[in-house]
C-alpha cells in the first residue's frame, strides 16, 4: 500500500517555537540597526555624543535586553522534540 503523506501543516506548538528562534536569530540585527541609527541623523562633522544620544542608547539596551528576556522561556522549553525534526 501506499505510505500515508504527511500533514501539509505544521503543528501550532512547533511552529511558534521555530518562528520565536527565527526572531531570536534576528534581535541582534535589529539591535545592531537602532544601535548605528543615530549615525543616519546627526547633522554636520559631529564628533561627540550628545545627552540624548545617550539616552537613546541605554533605551535600546534596556529594550533590547527585555525583548530578549521575553523570548527565552518560549526557547527554553521543548528543545530537541521529535516534532521539529525536518
Amino acid at each position: 500500500m501506499a505510505r500515508a503523506k504527511p500533514p501539509l501543516f505544521l503543528a501550532r506548538a512547533p511552529y511558534r517555537r521555530r518562528r520565536l528562534r527565527d526572531a531570536a536569530r534576528l534581535l541582534p540585527i535589529l539591535g545592531l540597526f537602532l544601535l548605528l541609527l543615530p549615525l543616519l541623523w546627526t547633522h554636520g562633522d559631529r564628533t561627540s555624543l550628545s545627552a540624548g544620544d545617550v539616552i537613546y542608547f541605554f533605551l535600546v539596551w534596556v529594550a533590547m535586553i527585555g525583548v530578549a528576556a521575553g523570548f527565552a522561556p518560549g526557547l527554553s522549553h521543548g528543545e530537541g522534540t521529535e516534532e521539529e525534526e525536518d
